[in-house]
């Protein structure tokens, strides 16, 4: 995952500011939060999350193609 340097809060700003939080939110989709300078945690817009969090069956099907095109030579041990 690409981190945007702009997106970027500390857990101190976060909790005595959280409507900057949302700010960046809204201005970049999302906003990193981070705790001891280490990313801990992810706000999202919630309608944003929402279209991530269901695949399409295309998707799921270019996942099942590809992998069995990399795994035929397993799937053919494993059938006999």
């Amino acid at each position: 995952m690409t981190i945007d340097t702009n997106t970027m809060i500390s857990i101190t700003e976060a909790n005595q500011n959280f409507s900057k939080v949302a700010k960046v939110v809204d201005e970049h989709g999302t906003a990193v939060i981070l705790k001891n300078n280490v990313p801990r945690y992810l706000v999202i817009d919630f309608s944003k999350a929402e279209k991530e969090k269901i695949a399409s069956n295309e998707d799921i099907f270019a996942i099942s193609d590809r992998l069995i095109k990399q795994n035929t030579e397993a799937y053919e041990v494993l059938a006999t």
